[in-house]
């Protein structure tokens, strides 16, 4: 497998990971009662647009020549870094 392989399905795996925490999070929400579901529904809202916009950038990753690699791998490492921080911190909102 080759670097750019190994890369793919290593950002996959920590997508993977955030798509579960958010079923916790959807299992936490059906059980909260009226007045916390407004709000955990935000959390899980937020959530899931972090996680689709990383899983966009994966795929455009994925689809990328292999002369824009480097600089695709770039972006998304940034792009990564943000939404990872922006997703922890909903995620952290919702368990609090």
């Amino acid at each position: 497998m080759s670097e750019r392989e190994q890369y793919i399905e290593k950002a996959k795996a920590r997508i993977d990971q955030w798509n579960a925490e958010i079923d916790k999070m959807k299992a936490k929400l059906d059980e909260a009662e009226a007045d916390a579901k407004i709000n955990y529904q935000k959390q899980l809202e937020e959530m899931r647009t972090q996680r689709d916009a990383t899983e966009a950038k994966l795929k455009d990753l994925r689809e990328a020549s292999d002369t824009a690699w480097d600089d695709m791998k770039s972006g998304f490492d940034k792009a990564w870094d943000s939404l990872s921080s922006s997703f922890n911190s909903a995620m952290s909102r919702f368990k609090g």
